[in-house]
C-alpha cells in the first residue's frame, strides 16, 4: 500500500474569492459553541433550566508569514477602509500541495496586519501576521 505524501511543517493555504496564499503558520482554528442558559416556567416537564448552544462565537485567527502579489484580492481586502466579511478557506496541504484538511470560515474580517522588515528588491507584499475575526468555522476532509 502506498503511503500518503508527508505533511509540510509550513504548509497552509488560505483561499479568498478563488485566490490562494501560502502561510507558514496558522493559529486559532477553533470550533467552539456559545452556551446560553434559560430559566422557564415548564420546570415540571423540562427541568428548571434549558441549555442551548449556538455556533456564532467569533474566534481570532492568526495567519503568519505569508507572501502575495500587491495586486491580489487579498491585498485589496486587507487594505480597504471598509473591509467586509467574506468566506475564507484555510487548508493544511501535504508536500504535493493537496489539501488534507480544510477549515471553512463563513465570515472572516481582517482586523490586524503586521508586516516584516521591508526589502526594496521585491514587488511582493510580505505579511508577518494577519489577524482575522472568524465565525461559522467548519472542518472538512476533501
Amino acid at each position: 500500500m502506498a503511503s500518503a505524501p508527508p505533511l509540510l511543517a509550513n504548509g497552509f493555504r488560505a483561499t479568498l474569492a478563488g485566490e490562494s496564499v501560502a502561510f507558514a503558520e496558522v493559529t486559532g482554528l477553533t470550533f467552539e459553541r456559545e452556551q446560553s442558559t434559560y430559566k422557564h416556567g415548564l420546570s415540571e416537564w423540562e427541568g428548571e433550566t434549558l441549555q442551548t448552544y449556538r455556533s456564532t462565537k467569533h474566534q481570532r485567527l492568526t495567519l503568519k508569514r505569508g507572501v502575495f502579489a500587491q495586486d491580489s484580492r487579498f491585498f485589496t481586502w486587507l487594505t480597504s477602509d471598509d473591509a467586509e466579511a467574506r468566506p475564507l478557506d484555510v487548508a493544511l496541504v501535504d508536500a504535493t500541495g493537496t489539501p488534507v484538511l480544510v477549515w471553512r470560515i463563513r465570515r472572516a474580517i481582517p482586523v490586524k496586519l503586521t508586516g516584516p522588515s521591508l526589502n526594496a528588491s521585491s514587488s511582493e507584499v510580505a505579511v508577518q501576521t494577519l489577524d482575522v475575526m472568524a465565525s461559522g468555522i467548519t472542518v472538512e476532509r476533501p
